[in-house]
């Protein structure tokens, strides 16, 4: 293939401007697109702009810039070298080597990180070998993250100056109206689109189930250790949002110059702080910088909008890991995963349900149990609670993803949360899951994985995950386990779910 016809395999003309991307490996990657305004100087803390057309043809063969973002060094990968700034919305696309015949169907993933981290350049997320082997076409983008993206400062707002709230999922809002007008160029199908996300990626993805303006913007989600619960009203928002204002040494007084002038670096600093130090000790197991539910962009909060048929009515597969709460334990202290955490988490939210949850766990209050309490809390059982309601109003499907590799099993973590980004990316090569496959497994562990994917890569092609995998309903909560042998089990941890019932969490 000569020069001249590469490039001509590889530009594609968006509804903004040319694009040239590059191949990599088995896939051609466009990388770096922008899709809407750089959000900085007076957009700054406002919902995106659709960006302006340009002239010519723009390479596409890099990532953009990670959103601002202080605990980058954790994250693994050389696209970590990749430069930070505020001007960081930018959209990534790869597709198969060779064009398809007919669209292909598109995933569309949101990266995880509390919100607060992470980036669609780290290494685990790289969606060129699932493009490639999969045969569709993978969608990833940055988005707004931190004080920046998911903080509540609209009682500051002045007739100069206004903020919007909600900006963070603004962004994943208008990502995806640019895959609706532009992806199709990319050979994939607009009519078929599948979000997808772990962790905060996940929750974003299950949050905008429940946002209108999304819809018909997409047709499934794939949901892998979502927070349902983590989003929370305007009251819980302006006291994060007043705390924030004086770790950043202002008052109300002077929140306006602060937010609009201050170097993006000082917001960062003290939105971490306040939802890596403040939050977990004050209001255990909720998270700062988390979604509002702000009454017109997100009308209800999500477990509601489930419960009454008011998130949008596409096919859900939602599951958790079998461990979720270990990592956080080890790495990311921000869980109630201790006796003293948990109590308090009670008392702030339902003090009644204490000692009836906590007798579900056998050994409590020792860390282990603990431990998995913090965890089911956060993620397993807000996410039956959406499966169940779901279900009762499109086709639903729940997971639990139990096998972990001899590695993690080692260092005391199992299958905990995140372990799965491997399986679904079946990027094995990357420097955490060589870590992960130090100790043996590999076989094993490629054919979990292969399996995981291959279920997504079904859902996204047909709407189900698989003729194996029966679906999701209140009665019998079928629920598929993945594990080195993969089973359907009828309503795993039945004695912990009854003893969860009725529990709402933080609002």
């Amino acid at each position: 293939m000569s020069t001249a016809t590469a490039e001509a395999d590889l530009t594609v003309q968006t509804a903004e401007g040319a694009v040239l991307g590059r191949l990599a490996g088995a896939a051609r990657v466009w990388r770096g697109i922008p899709y809407a305004k750089p959000p900085v100087g007076e957009l700054r803390l406002r919902l995106p702009q659709r960006t302006a057309p340009w002239t010519g043809v723009r390479q596409a063969g890099d990532y953009g810039p990670w959103a601002p973002q202080r605990v980058r060094r954790l994250l693994p990968g050389a696209a970590a070298k990749t430069p930070m700034s505020e001007d960081c919305l930018s959209i990534n696309v790869a597709a198969p080597a060779q064009p398809a015949d007919s669209p292909l169907p598109v995933l569309v993933f949101f990266h995880g990180g509390a919100f607060n981290t992470g980036s669609a350049a780290m290494e685990m997320v790289d969606g060129s070998r699932l493009a490639s082997e999969g045969n569709v076409v993978f969608v990833s983008m940055n988005y707004r993250l931190g004080a920046l993206g998911f903080m509540d400062f609209r009682a500051y707002s002045t007739a100069g100056r206004t903020f919007d709230v909600n900006v963070g999922l603004a962004d994943q809002v208008a990502a995806l109206e640019w895959v609706r007008r532009n992806i199709a160029g990319f050979g994939g199908d607009p009519e078929n689109v599948t979000i997808f996300g772990e962790s905060a990626g996940a929750m974003s993805a299950l949050t905008l189930m429940c946002v209108p303006s999304a819809a018909g913007l997409f047709h499934r989600a794939f949901l892998q250790s979502p927070a349902p619960g983590a989003a929370y009203g305007p009251e819980l928002a302006s006291q994060w949002a007043e705390q924030f204002l004086g770790l950043l040494g202002t008052g109300p007084g002077g929140a306006v110059e602060a937010l609009a002038t201050l170097p993006a670096s000082s917001l960062v600093k003290a939105g971490d702080e306040l939802s890596s130090k403040i939050t977990p000790e004050a209001q255990p197991g909720a998270l700062s910088l988390a979604p509002v539910v702000d009454g017109s962009f997100l009308p209800l909060h999500p477990l509601d909008a489930f419960e009454q048929g008011r998130a949008h009515r596409v096919p859900l597969v939602i599951g958790t890991m079998e461990n979720e709460g270990a990592m956080f334990d080890r790495l990311h202290d921000i869980l109630p995963t201790s006796a003293e955490r948990i109590r308090k988490m009670f008392e702030l939210t339902d003090p009644e349900a204490q000692d009836r949850v906590t007798a579900a766990y056998r050994g409590f209050p020792h860390r282990k149990q603990a431990v998995e309490l913090g965890g089911d809390a956060v993620f397993w059982y807000p996410s039956v609670q959406a499966a169940q309601a779901h279900s009762g109003y499109a086709p639903t499907w729940s997971y639990r993803f139990d096998y972990a590799p001899r590695a993690a099993r080692a260092a005391g973590l199992g299958a905990t949360h995140g372990l799965d980004l491997a399986a679904v990316f079946g990027n094995y090569d990357t420097g955490t899951a060589r870590a992960l496959l130090s100790l043996g497994n590999r076989r094993t562990t490629m054919n979990v994985g292969h399996r995981f994917r291959s279920a997504l890569l079904r859902f996204a092609r047909t709407g189900m995950p698989g003729p194996m995998w029966p679906g999701y309903d209140s009665s019998t909560r079928r629920t598929k386990i993945f594990d080195r042998y993969d089973r359907i089990e009828l309503d795993p941890r039945a004695v912990r779910r009854r003893a969860w019932d009725g529990y709402q969490g933080y609002r």
